[in-house]
């Protein structure tokens, strides 16, 4: 929809995409969070299972989903606009600045969760939404954060897609993004409640 209306301009697209994303992610965070904890992101199920706070069954059998979701989630939307079902990007994404843009956003999503989940949990589907709008824009990758839906949109050739061969990286960064968080996450509010903060 955004490409469609956007006329080529690519910052308009950009904001179409970044405003309902951060939007749906929000309700759905709410909708899904007292039910499953809103697992939609690998990156985050595996940080769960590393800070043992889910089993790594668990995990195993959430990302199966995520990713499982995320390609059902990509047909469901060709379906509705009436584009092929089956296709693959041709945009490429690759480079440093692209991969450290991937780490850079997945680690800041995590520690956005793990900093609410320590003190205010109520607020992390607003943190979440809000943090994904704004990494739209100030990371150089448009800010996937997420290895289910970077498989995904490597299976869509429209703005939001990435090539195929750009998708290991991509997944590589934000799993080293997410493990910083996870270590500076552990020390940091670890460091804060024993201070009595």
């Amino acid at each position: 929809m955004a490409q469609r209306l956007a006329g080529g301009n690519g910052a308009l697209a950009l904001l179409c995409n970044a405003l309902p994303t951060g939007a749906i992610l929000t309700v759905l965070i709410l909708t899904f969070g007292p039910l499953s904890g809103a697992h939609f992101n690998p990156a985050v199920s595996i940080a769960f299972a590393l800070r043992r706070e889910i089993s790594w069954p668990e995990a195993v059998a959430y990302v199966a989903v995520q990713i499982i979701g995320g390609i059902i989630g990509v047909w469901i939307a060709h379906a509705m606009f009436q584009l092929p079902l089956w296709q693959m990007s041709m945009t490429t994404r690759t480079g440093p600045g692209q991969w450290l843009a991937e780490c850079v956003a997945t680690f800041g999503l995590l520690l956005t969760i793990l900093g609410c989940a320590a003190r205010n949990a109520a607020a992390i589907p607003y943190a979440v939404g809000l943090y994904i709008t704004a990494a739209y824009w100030f990371t150089a990758s448009t800010s996937f954060a997420n290895p289910a839906v970077t498989i995904a949109r490597s299976l869509s050739d429209t703005f939001a897609g990435i090539a195929p061969g750009g998708v290991a990286a991509f997944v590589a960064a934000q799993l080293a993004g997410m493990l910083a968080a996870v270590l500076l996450g552990r020390w940091f509010w670890t460091q804060t409640k024993s201070a009595g903060g």
